[in-house]
């Protein structure tokens, strides 16, 4: 486990794809799970281990996650990830089909399917829909990928994975958006890059950095062209 971040109100990791942020019918050991021991044994703590957690990240996907290790601060970041704008969030997609455009706004409505845990775009209003809107740019290419940067503005649930695939544009092994074949970890080639937001409790500046697994020979290949 990477810790990217640590103070005494955050604690930030960068996510292996596979790992899961919450607990779910799998029974699976969570991250949560794993950085509350961390904090236990770093700190010699007694009892229960605090800790919040004011976002996701898919499971299949990489990168940076944040928790809270005070009921301030996760009161603070709840709200700041759900005021658009307030937190900066970079993704790094790693997809099949270079898009028409070199660099582009996606302004859509998603619509959650529950019982497929798939969200579809419609391109105009529906009953449900939610407006979701992110800017992505092409920094990168490999013979048969190519690398996006993508600042979301909103942040729905599989957001990144279904605005693309609506483009033609899927992601290294999103079976359930369109790629044509799986990795063979089961993950996706999406990663959380970057994150800003002003600290909750001390009001600096905090910028997150994670860097996606060279383990992974697509990424390492991505990190070499970012030298």
């Amino acid at each position: 486990m990477q810790i990217i971040y640590e103070d005494n109100h955050l604690i930030a990791v960068n996510k292996e794809c596979g790992e899961i942020v919450q607990g779910d019918k799998t029974g699976d050991v969570t991250l949560i799970d794993k950085v509350k021991a961390y904090v236990k044994k770093k700190y010699n703590k007694p009892g229960e281990v605090y800790l919040g957690s004011p976002h996701r990240l898919d499971r299949p996907s990489s990168g940076i996650v944040v928790f809270t290790r005070t009921s301030k601060a996760l009161t603070r970041m709840n709200k700041m990830f759900q005021d658009k704008g307030t937190i900066k969030k970079i993704y790094w997609a790693v997809v099949d089909v270079l898009p028409a455009k070199e660099e582009d706004t996606l302004e859509d409505y998603i619509l959650r399917n529950e019982s497929k845990n798939k969200c579809f775009i419609c391109d105009k209003p529906k009953k449900g829909a939610k407006e979701c809107s992110l800017t992505y740019h092409h920094i990168a290419s490999l013979d048969h990928y190519h690398l996006l940067e993508i600042e979301l503005h909103t942040g729905r649930h599989h957001q990144i994975r279904a605005q693309l695939a609506n483009i033609g544009c899927h992601i290294k092994g999103d079976l359930k958006y369109g790629a044509a074949r799986s990795n063979k970890n089961g993950g996706i080639h999406l990663h959380a890059r970057r994150m800003e937001f002003i600290h909750p409790v001390s009001n600096k500046p905090v910028v997150l950095v994670a860097d996606p697994s060279i383990e992974d020979p697509v990424w390492k290949a991505i990190m070499e062209t970012q030298r």
